[in-house]
């Protein structure tokens, strides 16, 4: 082997050079370009998934509450105060509540009629503006529904 030709074999070409370090820069960049939106969608789907939550169980506890009252008053405020609990400790903002029963045309609550409560929310999505009303258009609207049986017995003393 020629002495001249080991020494070229060795040494590092001008591309190679300037290519040299840039692979951890690429990583960085990349990373930070993946990691952000999953990070939001991470934080989007936990909103989402606690609103969710927080709407079956106002229609549940709600539902319940109603059924067990002794009278239609009673019943009203019962489910004022379960809306106002389970809001408070689910951070619902904004929730709209229909009470229907069946068999249609009888009061509602009654004795023996099936009763229904339908509450419907909104979940905001983070970092969204109000800005021409971006933070009503990126919305997700969230809707739960729950049944309970009133007894026969009810509103009997």
């Amino acid at each position: 082997m020629h002495p001249s030709s080991r020494s070229t074999d060795l040494a590092p070409d001008a591309e190679e050079d300037s290519e040299r370090g840039s692979a951890a820069l690429e990583f960085i960049l990349v990373g930070l370009l993946m990691l952000v939106p999953l990070v939001y969608l991470i934080v989007s789907l936990g909103l989402i998934q606690e609103q969710s939550l927080g709407a079956e169980a106002a229609a549940r506890h709600v539902a319940r509450a109603m059924s067990t009252a002794t009278g239609v008053d009673d019943a009203r405020q019962r489910a004022d105060r379960v809306l106002a609990s389970v809001a408070a400790q689910y951070g619902l903002d904004d929730v709209d509540i229909a009470i229907a029963c069946s068999p249609s045309g009888a009061p509602c609550p009654a004795a023996g009629a099936t009763l229904a409560v339908t509450v419907a929310t909104r979940v905001t999505l983070p970092l969204v503006p109000p800005v021409l009303g971006l933070d009503e258009v990126a919305a997700i609207p969230i809707e739960a529904t729950a049944a309970h049986r009133v007894t026969r017995f009810w509103g009997s003393p």
